[in-house]
């Protein structure tokens, strides 16, 4: 059976054709730009033809799909098909499901993109046999998914599980959500990017700005991770002062789930035990359970970008 999984950031539009009978292996890919903020009903054009070019690379027809499922930022209503809010795409009450049906001919399924790269790590990746772990995916936001006893945690309004809206510094940074000093405001890839940037005007000789070839432009989310490495002294405290940031974050979910599994993905996960290590190490001062025999364990999502699309896929409701 061929589902279509979506997985849609604010910066690309990620689509594969899954094999859900051959391990939900991925056999056709299509990506197209997000361009957001722009108009949901330009951003669903584009999913279609992201899709149509997935099928045509797996060498199938869209309809020979079983459905397509949608992992988006922000809050979803399954009942209704909404997606609520979305503040990186500037979504609000935008009737998604019936949208995006209308453009592929198939049945489509909502949730939320962290929700769905849990699912996809628990159902093919890092999660499988764990019965309770939360995946951090940090890439423009800090999304998250809590999957206990193999079920997504949804709340009662279906948008449980924001843990990158769980504030870490009253009245700081301001947030997009519009809430201040939210984990994601320090913790994102974005946020990342803005302290490098503050970092290099303040650090003119910093090794950041021939990482970045002299153009702030350029500056991503591994130019403080490549000046780190290269030993230069003001990237090495951006990353530093990052991964406390991450630290406080991870050491609060742990506190209050004391999940068995914490899987960290998205473009800053690519970093991996360079980043995870000393991540490990930080969280020990942060967590309540300092004695406990067993800790939640700290991993990579072995997935990586293809979480939300593998969990995208596998949505059925």
């Amino acid at each position: 059976m061929y589902r279509i999984g979506v997985d849609l950031g604010g910066t690309n539009i990620s689509v594969g054709v899954v094999d859900v009978d051959n391990g939900y292996s991925i056999i056709g890919r299509g990506q197209r730009k997000t361009h957001a903020p722009r108009p949901a009903e330009e951003i669903f054009d584009d999913i279609a033809a992201a899709a149509r070019d997935a099928a045509a690379d797996a060498g199938i027809s869209l309809s020979d799909a079983a459905s397509m499922g949608v992992g988006t930022p922000g809050s979803v209503n399954k009942s209704n098909g909404y997606i609520e809010f979305a503040n990186n795409l500037g979504f609000h009450q935008v009737p998604a499901q019936a949208m995006l049906q209308q453009r592929v001919g198939l049945p489509v399924y909502l949730d939320n993109d962290a929700n769905c790269a849990a699912l996809g790590e628990a159902l093919a990746g890092s999660g499988g046999g764990v019965d309770s772990f939360v995946a951090i995916t940090l890439g423009t936001g800090v999304g998250s998914g809590i999957v206990i006893d193999g079920k997504v945690v949804n709340g009662v309004n279906d948008a449980a599980g924001e843990m990158g809206h769980h504030v870490i510094h009253v009245d700081g940074f301001p947030c997009n959500c519009g809430r201040k000093g939210c984990w994601e405001a320090y913790a994102s890839a974005t946020a990342l990017i803005r302290q490098t940037k503050e970092a290099m005007e303040q650090n003119p000789g910093s090794a950041m700005w021939r990482i970045a070839g002299g153009d702030m432009e350029k500056v991503n989310g591994k130019t403080s991770f490549d000046a780190w490495r290269a030993g230069d002294e003001a990237g090495t405290a951006v990353v530093q002062r990052y991964m406390r940031y991450l630290a406080v974050g991870l050491g609060n979910i742990i506190n209050a789930l004391q999940p068995a599994m914490i899987c960290v993905g998205g473009g800053i996960g690519h970093e991996g035990e360079n980043l995870l290590a000393p991540l490990r190490e930080l969280i020990k001062g942060e967590r309540y359970s300092i004695y406990a025999e067993k800790q939640t364990e700290l991993v990579s999502a072995r997935l990586g970008n293809d979480a939300g699309i593998v969990g995208a896929a596998a949505l059925t409701r």
